[in-house]
């Protein structure tokens, strides 16, 4: 297999680069990456140290075409996993145009550009939160009516929409997959869990939104990465699959985890302004996975908090390294305007 991963400088895309590696030794790796705020080249040192050129990084856009068409032809790229996109709600508050400029066109362009290639497999790689928000029960299926609540969910809505156009119209083998929180190591430090490690560590306040109870179903990132190696090998061409990690957790539940891990108490704590449209609930549900993929998620989230907290803890360069001036400017802004 000659596999193109896009986005693999990011959380997702570089865990799941170190489990095809640990998984499929024989195949050839490809990381199609623009290296913008969240992607980190350091993540993948080991890889690029021990597998050699059994693994190929190309830095550029999925938006560039002629760029994605070169990559597809001259590696001779069986299939693409499309990781590569803007992924966090509160920078898409802020400014919604990127989110449509990668999340939409560039996978298009992806999609595209495969379908001309006549490569096989794309997995498009998409949330829960393009379902939108649930009650205080229930769970979303592959057959829940999208219906996102913000521009970065809109934006991955609409892409989700255009791999489904392309398998209709083109006959393209495409599989989407739909998961929902992940947490582990290498994710950038914006994000729930790293934010209030980081903050805890050094005895910060922890800014946290609303009543706190916002509810999200929590996946350790290597289950979510069986799944979409599970999708790519086995997935039915043109099926949406769910996964989940079958821990629901309320956001102040995941805060007061992250204090006691690090031995701090629940004084940290600030409530702050809701963002606007913050959905109250997801809570996937996963049974077509299970059934035609064989998925179960595989880690409690007791275990994946502790082992999260611990590769933090023995990584803090790499977290120094990631903590760019850009980066805290605008946490420290946008949290200050809902303080």
């Amino acid at each position: 297999m000659r596999l193109l991963v896009t986005g693999g400088c990011g959380f997702i895309g570089a865990n799941f680069l170190y489990a095809m590696r640990r998984n499929h030794p024989d195949w050839r790796l490809f990381n199609l990456d623009k290296l913008t705020y969240a992607g980190n080249l350091g993540s993948l040192r080991a890889l690029e140290a021990e597998a050699g050129p059994a693994y190929t990084f190309i830095h550029g856009d999925i938006g560039d075409r002629d760029l994605v068409s070169a990559t597809l032809s001259e590696h001779k790229i069986d299939a693409v996993v499309n990781f590569a996109a803007e992924s966090h709600v509160d920078r898409s508050i802020d400014d919604p145009a990127p989110f449509v400029t990668t999340n939409v066109l560039g996978a298009q362009n992806v999609l595209e550009c495969a379908r001309r290639a006549g490569t096989g497999r794309v997995v498009h790689v998409s949330t829960d939160e393009v379902y939108g928000s649930l009650g205080a029960t229930g769970q979303f299926h592959e057959t829940t009516p999208i219906a996102p609540n913000s521009p970065y969910s809109a934006s991955k809505a609409g892409a989700d929409l255009l791999a489904r156009a392309y398998h209709e119209t083109y006959g393209q083998d495409i599989v989407v997959t739909r998961c929902s929180n992940n947490y582990g190591p290498f994710q950038f430090p914006e994000k729930l869990i790293p934010l209030m490690y980081t903050r805890a560590i050094a005895g910060e306040p922890l800014p946290v939104y609303g009543d706190g109870q916002n509810v999200r179903d929590w996946i350790f990132v290597d289950d979510h990465c069986r799944g979409v190696e599970l999708a790519l090998l086995k997935g039915r061409a043109g099926a949406v699959y769910n996964f989940g990690g079958a821990s629901e957790m309320p956001n102040l539940e995941v805060v007061r985890t992250v204090l006691r891990l690090t031995g701090q108490n629940d004084t940290l704590i600030r409530f702050v302004t809701d963002r606007p449209g913050h959905d109250r609930r997801y809570a996937m549900n996963f049974d077509l996975a299970a059934r035609e993929l064989g998925f179960a998620p595989s880690v409690t989230f007791a275990e994946g908090m502790a082992r999260t907290i611990a590769w933090y803890q023995a990584n803090s360069v790499w977290l120094d390294e990631v903590q760019s001036g850009a980066y805290r400017t605008f946490m420290n802004s946008w949290y200050k305007e809902r303080a």
